[in-house]
């Protein structure tokens, strides 16, 4: 099967928040997950001001020790679901990242059809995820399932040491042939188009921005509970997308 060719690279911002005000985030573009909700993770989502807010010019998701709603531990997870969805495009975020044991931030998008077909058939990009036990490795991750229930992966990774002392800008580019993957402008991973039954990015995708605690994956180590409370700072989200491609 012959995909489309990719994006020539005359970027158009069609999206953004610079998080310049202050107080929640804006309702017209961002939406919460609440409560315990994927991978056994520890934390309950809240949209609590204690764990989630606009101030000094950046987002602020703050991952706290206490008892709340049944768990040990609350965070947040915002998203643009029935808000926004991209397809194609840059998707380019900068942050600055929490590193102790146990925390696992992540930018990452879903097909918004997951209500229709589920997960993984829609679709998941995985932009950035860190996981504490393992400080400095940055992963960007595909999850796909054209098949049916089969889930499938493939990712790559770079190393950034004290990836948690400043802001760095992660990115994908997302094209109808392949999506690669960046850090502070260093491409660092492509995963391309082979075939239909490894490919479910054709479609629109809602953002995702969480700080999850412990989980399958986040959790192999255990949790840090002297670290607490951690912040994960988001300075800007910025979408981009070629003049010279029609969007369906």
């Amino acid at each position: 099967m012959q995909k489309a060719k990719p994006f020539p690279q005359e970027w158009k911002l069609i999206w953004n928040d610079e998080f310049d005000y202050t107080g929640a985030p804006d309702p017209k573009k961002w939406g919460y997950e609440l409560g315990l909700v994927r991978n056994h993770e520890a934390q309950t989502y809240t949209k609590r001001k204690e764990n989630v807010r606009v101030e000094n010019g950046n987002l602020v998701i703050e991952a706290r020790r206490e008892a709340f709603e049944g768990a040990a531990y609350t965070s947040a997870s915002v998203n643009t679901l029935g808000k926004t969805a991209f397809l194609y495009g840059r998707i380019e975020v900068r942050a600055k990242i929490p590193v102790a044991r146990g925390q696992w931030p992540a930018i990452w998008m879903m097909g918004e059809n997951i209500g229709v077909v589920g997960w993984p058939r829609c679709g998941e990009i995985d932009i950035m995820e860190h996981v504490g036990h393992e400080p400095g490795i940055v992963h960007a991750t595909m999850h796909w399932g054209a098949s049916g229930a089969k889930h499938q992966a493939d990712g790559g990774t770079i190393t950034i040491p004290k990836v948690g002392d400043d802001f760095h800008v992660y990115a994908v580019e997302w094209h109808p042939d392949r999506i690669d993957a960046f850090i502070d402008g260093k491409k660092y991973w492509t995963f391309p188009y082979t075939t239909p039954d490894k490919w479910a990015f054709d479609g629109r995708c809602y953002l995702l921005l969480n700080l999850a605690v412990g989980g399958d994956w986040g959790g192999q180590k255990g949790i840090d509970d002297a670290a607490f409370p951690q912040k994960y700072l988001v300075n800007y989200v910025r979408v981009y997308q070629s003049a010279a491609y029609k969007i369906p």
